[in-house]
């Protein structure tokens, strides 16, 4: 059985809303309330789900990064790949709670995981997300709820205030405030057109109308 809802596009304003939603709803729940940097555990446990560093086995398809197993409402991840600590780690774990919102029908999770709490067989498909994925379609769209999730813009805004964004060691700085790595970091910068990174120098130029 499948619970993932049909692919359809979403533009980055709907995916960027859907992230500000979690973190408006933590807002106001006791001991909930968003910390930068935001521990996205704690955001997966907010929605009710755990997450687990285990080893997953790889498949005819290759390694695994990670998966989520809904009727368990578990997010697993490679502990077998060490790039995954820290930043890395941050942002696949929010990649994976990108995908619980975004493209499991959370509903129907619900009501399986029911079933078979009542003796029922059920079996469904984990989602599984690969080391190296090219972020394209449902994965573009995980990640960029990753980025909107761990790096919102209200908190890039406060940020920006006391920084030149034009020198590469505010950026580090920020990467380290807000627990991303500065790769990350950067993308999304430069997704928002708060600044453009030359490929070749390496200059960092800020547009005019930032």
């Amino acid at each position: 059985m499948t619970i993932f809802k049909p692919f359809r596009f979403l533009d980055k304003f709907a995916i960027e809303c859907s992230a500000l939603n979690i973190l408006e709803a933590m807002e106001i729940t006791p001991n909930y309330k968003p910390k930068f940097p935001l521990d996205a555990s704690r955001v997966a446990e907010f929605l009710g789900l755990d997450v687990v560093w285990d080893r997953i086995p790889e498949d005819e398809e290759g390694q695994i990064a990670a998966r989520i197993l809904p009727l368990e409402r578990l997010i697993e991840i490679n502990e077998d790949i060490p790039q995954l600590r820290g930043g890395f780690g941050e942002s696949t774990v929010a990649h994976e709670i990108g995908h619980w919102v975004l493209h499991i029908d959370t509903e129907k999770a619900q009501r399986y995981a029911s079933l078979q709490a009542k003796g029922v067989k059920i079996s469904v498909e984990p989602l599984l997300c690969r080391s190296g994925d090219n972020f394209e379609g449902i994965e573009w769209q995980a990640q960029y709820f990753a980025s909107c999730l761990l790096m919102p813009q209200y908190v890039l805004q406060q940020q920006r205030q006391r920084r030149d964004l034009s020198q590469w060691r505010s950026l580090y700085e920020m990467a380290e405030e807000l627990g991303v790595t500065i790769s990350n970091l950067v993308h999304r910068l430069e997704d928002l057109r708060w600044i453009e990174v030359d490929r070749t120098s390496k200059q960092i130029r800020q547009p005019l109308a930032v």
